[in-house]
C-alpha cells in the first residue's frame, strides 16, 4: 500500500476535519499529490492538489475552507477542512503521481467524510 488515508468522520455543519494521507515511500519520490472526493452517486471529483514544489490548486466549491499541505518530514500531506457543508460529504481519497516512472499513479483506501446538516 503506497499511500494511507486516515482521519474522516462525522462531523456537524459548520465543524471542522483533518484528513492525512501516509506515503510509505519518500514524499519526495511524488511529482504531486491531490485529494478527490466522492459523494454517493456522483462521479470523483478533484477537491485539492500539492505539486513536488507546494504549488497549490483548489476546486473551487472548498477555496477559502479547505487547505492542502505537505510534511516532508513525516511524509505525509494533510487536508484541513473547515465550515464544513453537508455537500462536502463523500468518500476522501489521496492520489499521487510518482516522477518515476513518469505518470505511474497511486490512490489511497478512501476515508468517509459526513456531514450532517
Amino acid at each position: 500500500v503506497q499511500l494511507q488515508a486516515s482521519g474522516g468522520g462525522l462531523v456537524q455543519a459548520g465543524g471542522s476535519l483533518t484528513l492525512s494521507c501516509f506515503t510509505t515511500e519518500s514524499i519526495g519520490s511524488y511529482k504531486g499529490l491531490a485529494w478527490y472526493r466522492q459523494a454517493p452517486g456522483k462521479q470523483r471529483e478533484l477537491v485539492a492538489q500539492i505539486s513536488i514544489g507546494g504549488r497549490t490548486n483548489y476546486a473551487d466549491s472548498v477555496k477559502d475552507r479547505f487547505t492542502i499541505s505537505r510534511e516532508d518530514a513525516r511524509n505525509t500531506m494533510t487536508l484541513q477542512m473547515v465550515s464544513l457543508k453537508p455537500e462536502d460529504t463523500g468518500v476522501y481519497y489521496c492520489n499521487g503521481e510518482k516522477v518515476f516512472p513518469p505518470g505511474r499513479e497511486y490512490w489511497g483506501q478512501g476515508t468517509q467524510v459526513t456531514v450532517s446538516s
